[in-house]
């Protein structure tokens, strides 16, 4: 195994994978950022290097600092949480190339499901199902035009180079395509530096599944069943859950096994997400795109298949077996993961602040994976995320139950906070039914 690990991000993650490395024995090495230096990852590693100022170009993004703490500490691999470098493929070859471990998939697997166009490609060639769109960049405004009006409108307009659902727009009719064309190309310019734009079919009613994938040290690919996402606001997850009410045994049967070949047509290694968008009424489902990382909702997926997801990569990094049997995987209750932010909970703006209260729920299949105690302060600089409330039970009603309780406990003064929201959610009709869609969140404000 790994004697000693970098973790390559902050807050609640670099804390979580800091518990699985501790928990191993693996010297655990947090890097962070001058605003970061009072948080609870920093003081619960082994060691900890300042990286920066908080500006994440100068800190978290900064490779050539991070190596320069890898060598500095003596880490023997490299661990890039979600977010800033994690899906930098350049950055894992560097790594690689400076004799360190990547804790991550290969840097070929990341390019190659980078961009959304190449990936929905692929997939396609794979036998894996896509939903109908350009399969090369819409070249100018007049392409996507003839573009969306092969495809039948209403159509997505999408970054080719984005994720974390960055860089979309809606276009209903060529006017509005017109609009969102410039719109999501001048934004994918300044954020990702390639303007290249895709045209799909946009599905008015539809739902967020993703699989969870990991490819092993012995070159097999192997799903850990299945997640909903579908309670989102601006395109971005607030609560996810596995398994998804919407998944039939046959359709999951379809849909993870469509995913492993997702996962072996780019000779996938550790850890990835295959994400899907599901049409209720048909059961049909298309490929959306692969996360070539840990997701944020990775705990959902531990509890209901009883794996560390951190240790796992660990192990297939280092070359190891995987702790679990592949050939004996299956689900067991049920899983809610709720992302407490710090943001206005009815127009979700951010809200940073010192944190002046900081109570976290406790009792029978509640977790919280959290980034902050009482004290901190929630800077303006980084994602509005400050814990996950993950809670479990024998079935969707207990674990809904176990949830409510758990809201009303978590106490958070100083930031605003989005816990009022999730009060809400888990009394609405529609959540509670289980047959609710992307746009769920809308119709609740």
């Amino acid at each position: 195994m790994i004697e000693s690990l970098l973790v390559a991000n902050r807050g609640e993650i670099a804390r979580r994978i800091i518990r699985t490395a501790k928990r191993l024995g693996i010297r655990a090495i947090a890097v962070h950022s001058e605003a970061d230096a009072d948080l609870p990852f920093v003081a619960e590693a082994d060691e900890a290097v300042c990286v920066g100022p908080a500006n994440p170009a100068q800190s978290y993004r900064n490779v050539e600092a991070i190596l320069a703490a890898a060598k500095s500490t003596g880490a023997q691999a490299i661990h890039p949480g979600y977010g800033f470098l994690s899906e930098n493929a350049d950055f894992a070859r560097t790594v690689e190339a400076s004799g360190l471990i990547w804790v991550g998939p290969g840097a070929d697997a990341i390019t190659a499901m980078g961009d959304k166009i190449n990936a929905r490609n692929l997939m396609a060639a794979a036998g894996v199902p896509v939903a109908p769109g350009t399969t090369d960049p819409a070249a100018d405004l007049d392409a996507a035009v003839a573009a969306a009006a092969e495809i039948g409108y209403p159509v997505m307009v999408k970054a080719a180079a984005g994720g974390g659902g960055m860089g979309m727009g809606v276009a209903a009719d060529e006017a509005a395509l017109r609009t969102e064309y410039d719109k999501v190309r001048s934004f994918a310019e300044r954020m990702f530096g390639d303007g290249s734009v895709l045209i799909e079919r946009y599905f008015p009613r539809v739902r967020h599944v993703e699989v969870q994938i990991l490819g092993l040290a012995d070159g097999r690919v192997v799903a850990l069943g299945e997640r909903e996402c579908s309670v989102q606001r601006r395109n971005q997850k607030l609560v996810e859950e596995s398994p998804s009410p919407a998944v039939s045994p046959e359709l999951r049967e379809r849909l993870l096994a469509a995913a492993v070949r997702a996962g072996e047509a780019v000779n996938y290694r550790n850890a990835g997400t295959v994400e899907c968008l599901l049409d209720p009424a048909t059961q049909e489902f298309f490929f959306l795109e692969m996360n070539t990382r840990l997701q944020v909702e990775h705990p959902v997926t531990e509890y209901v298949y009883g794996v560390d997801l951190v240790e796992e990569q660990l192990r297939v990094a280092a070359g190891l077996a995987p702790a679990f049997d592949p050939d004996a995987l299956a689900p067991r209750g049920h899983a809610i993961e709720l992302r407490i932010n710090a943001e206005d909970p009815k127009r979700f703006l951010p809200g940073p602040g010192a944190i002046k209260t900081w109570v976290e729920p406790t009792g029978e299949g509640v977790r919280v994976d959290s980034g902050y105690v009482a004290g901190n302060t929630v800077t303006p600089f980084y994602d509005s995320l400050l814990a996950k409330l993950i809670v479990s039970g024998k079935d969707r009603t207990e674990a809904v139950e176990r949830a409510r309780a758990a809201v009303a406990q978590f106490e958070i003064a100083g930031p605003k906070n989005n816990v009022p929201f999730f009060a809400e959610l888990l009394e609405n009709e529609e959540f509670l039914s289980g047959d609710y869609d992307t746009g769920i969140v809308s119709r609740m404000r």
